[in-house]
């Protein structure tokens, strides 16, 4: 095996040489052999390859075979011409293959010429054409199929390079072999050519050298005709493997494995094949005995396979009770009870339909839009939601939002009927009163016959999945801080690595812990700031968190990177957008009620100057609210964080903003200030 190389090398040139040099036909017989073994292995390989590729070698092995074939038949006639005697080999197929009778062995080997020539070989050529122009055309698919699977992380790099190689090599096979097929023809024809010459020259040469052409035919006829027979019957088997190699799909057995598995894989088709059989061994004048032993044998074939079968299927169900009883006894493992969903959405019996895409019912879609509506307006990756019923702890019409397994939110739907909002708070429309469960708003469900009229009066009307769905956002926007994980600022970080290594490489774990980086983001989701742009995020933490690694700090810095961002997302892009300030003695009130402890500051006011503030906040906001406008209190950057504490318990809905947090381009407008 360690000089394989140059072994194959030295007998190509050999066989090259053969054409040339004579031989004696002591060796011709022995090369005539290994012709036939050479064959007769390669038959048997390609029947027992389960894949194409297994035998990759096979076109070059096909062009080394017909060039020895061809010497051998150089050699052959120089001994028959020479000699009138071309080895004991050829003899033999000339006198007791074909019974010493030259017509009868002309006719075989015609015969077999066709069968290689006409069946085989034109067959094979075409299987090799078509799946060589089959498997060029798809490469690109399969390209891209890999790089989907490497993208997608089901698969390394080494896989990938391994099935493209292997991709490549299909393509190369199939095209090698649609041109080594044209090698079986040109041998076929080769060998017709040889014949004819053998036998007129063989002819001539018995004439010239004095013998009667009776018996110069006898003899030079014979062996021409066992010389062309022995080197048919090699070039017989080699094409016979190459209409195999190629016919021959991708599967983990072989040919022989795959034939009987598949063939009587319907013990039926046997059973009926058998009956068949036996019938015509029924009837008079056929060759009874034949088909009454291949239909019964059939039929007890058929009987068997079913019998196995059964007995199969016994022990697969003795086996799976066993198994079933063995978990039962064994001791139960409450590990995978133990882990919670993130978000979890039950109904109540009465809301299934909702649910039941056989019913009509579309909100697993809405869900879907709503995580993807999320990632796109908030940056926050949700994790899959859970939507399930629970029939004995909800009535029919009830809903339950869980975030890791605690409720958050709660309302009631109806399924027949649509929810219906006025803008004005008139109730012209007849309907069940209700209140919007997402913001508390009063509305009605109103059936579907009123549904076109709520709408030409003005009402917004939407059907119970988007109710449902529009309660679902909201609570995921206020409840985004706790939906973000460490393992999801991971992932997040790991998406941006893609296109910013350099950054992520300093900020982790250098600079900040995934942690810490974690807190910061949480605070801007707490106060409605969105995280999508996070490469500004994380180049301000690249820039101070070197100075500070302090959260409520950062934050302070990364909200005024993103000024653009908030200004936007608080709506104060807009002209002469209305907000209210802070009273400067206010502001000192607030930084001198500060004090900080080992766990990090809070705020000391006295009650009489928090129920002033409390009283000023809510006076100006519902002022705000009335106009129109999103309630926004401007203040100094130093102050915002502690005051944003304080009226995060007085009234949520505030959004507390820096004077340096607003773009320069906003016009702003003020509509009162926060006073005690």
């Amino acid at each position: 095996m360690r000089h394989g190389d140059s072994l194959a090398a030295a007998a190509v040139v050999m066989v090259i040489g053969m054409m040339v040099v004579p031989l004696p036909p002591i060796v011709l017989d022995m090369l005539f052999s290994m012709n036939i073994t050479i064959s007769l292995m390669m038959l048997l390989v390609t029947m027992y390859t389960s894949q194409p590729l297994d035998f990759a070698v096979f076109p070059s092995l096909l062009l080394i075979t017909t060039i020895l074939r061809l010497a051998l038949n150089v050699s052959a006639t120089r001994l028959i011409l020479l000699r009138g005697y071309a080895g004991q080999l050829i003899n033999a197929f000339g006198t007791f293959v074909v019974g010493g009778d030259p017509v009868v062995g002309f006719i075989v080997f015609m015969i077999l010429v066709i069968i290689q020539f006409l069946v085989i070989t034109r067959g094979a050529e075409r299987v090799a054409e078509v799946a060589a122009r089959f498997t060029l055309d798809a490469m690109p698919g399969k390209q891209m199929s890999i790089d989907a699977d490497l993208n997608a992380g089901l698969i390394n790099d080494q896989q990938a390079r391994e099935r493209r190689l292997k991709v490549q090599r299909e393509a190369d096979f199939y095209g090698a072999m649609d041109g080594a097929t044209k090698f079986i023809k040109g041998d076929a024809v080769a060998t017709l050519l040889i014949t004819a010459i053998n036998l007129l020259g063989g002819f001539t040469v018995g004439l010239f050298s004095g013998m009667s052409p009776m018996d110069s035919w006898q003899t030079y006829a014979l062996l021409t005709v066992g010389g062309g027979l022995v080197a048919q019957v090699p070039a017989l088997l080699v094409s016979t493997a190459s209409g195999i190699i190629v016919t021959r799909a991708a599967s983990e057995g072989s040919l022989g494995e795959d034939l009987l598995a598949q063939l009587i894989r319907q013990p039926r088709v046997l059973g009926i094949a058998g009956g068949v059989l036996c019938g015509l061994g029924l009837v008079p004048g056929l060759p009874n005995v034949p088909f009454l032993c291949f239909g019964a044998g059939m039929l007890a074939l058929a009987g068997m396979i079913r019998a196995g079968v059964r007995r199969k299927k016994e022990a697969e169900a003795r086996e799976a009770k066993q198994e079933e009883t063995e978990a039962l006894r064994r001791p139960e493992s409450v590990l995978p009870l133990i882990p919670l969903d993130p978000l979890e959405i039950e109904l109540g019996y009465g809301l299934i339909p909702l649910a039941d895409p056989n019913q009509g019912g579309d909100l697993l879609d809405r869900v879907v839009m709503v995580r993807r509506q999320m990632a796109l307006d908030w940056g926050l990756v949700v994790p899959p939601i859970r939507v399930r019923d629970n029939l004995g702890q909800l009535e029919a019409n009830q809903y339950v939002i869980k975030l890791r397994g605690s409720e958050v939110a709660r309302g009631e739907l109806m399924v027949d009927h649509y929810l219906a909002m006025s803008p004005d708070g008139n109730e012209e429309v007849e309907g069940i009163p209700t209140k919007e469960p997402a913001f508390g708003l009063p509305a009605l469900w109103v059936s579907g016959a009123d549904k076109e009229k709520a709408e030409l009066l003005g009402y917004t009307v939407v059907d119970p999945s988007s109710v449902l769905a529009t309660h679902l956002s909201e609570v995921l926007k206020s409840r985004a801080h706790e939906l973000l994980t460490r393992q999801t600022v991971k992932d997040l970080l790991d998406t941006i690595k893609q296109s910013h290594g350099a950054l992520v490489d300093e900020l982790v774990p250098n600079v900040l812990t995934l942690g810490e980086i974690q807190k910061v983001l949480q605070n801007l989701l707490r106060e409605g700031v969105p995280v999508r742009d996070l490469v500004t995020i994380l180049e301000t933490l690249a820039d101070y968190g070197r100075v500070t690694r302090d959260a409520e700090v950062l934050t302070e810095y990364v909200r005024q990177a993103m000024s653009r961002t908030i200004t936007k997302q608080f709506r104060l892009n807009v002209p002469k957008a209305r907000v209210v300030t802070l009273d400067p003695s206010v502001e000192r009130k607030i930084l001198e009620g500060v004090k900080k402890s080992e766990r990090g500051t809070y705020i000391a006011l006295e009650p009489d100057v928090i129920e002033g503030i409390a009283r000023s906040v809510n006076s100006e906001v519902s002022k705000l609210s009335a106009g129109g406008g999103p309630p926004v209190v401007l203040c100094s950057s130093a102050v915002r964080p502690y005051f944003r504490r304080l009226v995060d318990r007085l009234s949520p809905r505030v959004a507390v903003l820096a004077y340096e947090e607003i773009d320069a381009s906003a016009e702003l407008e003020s509509a009162g200030m926060i006073t005690i």
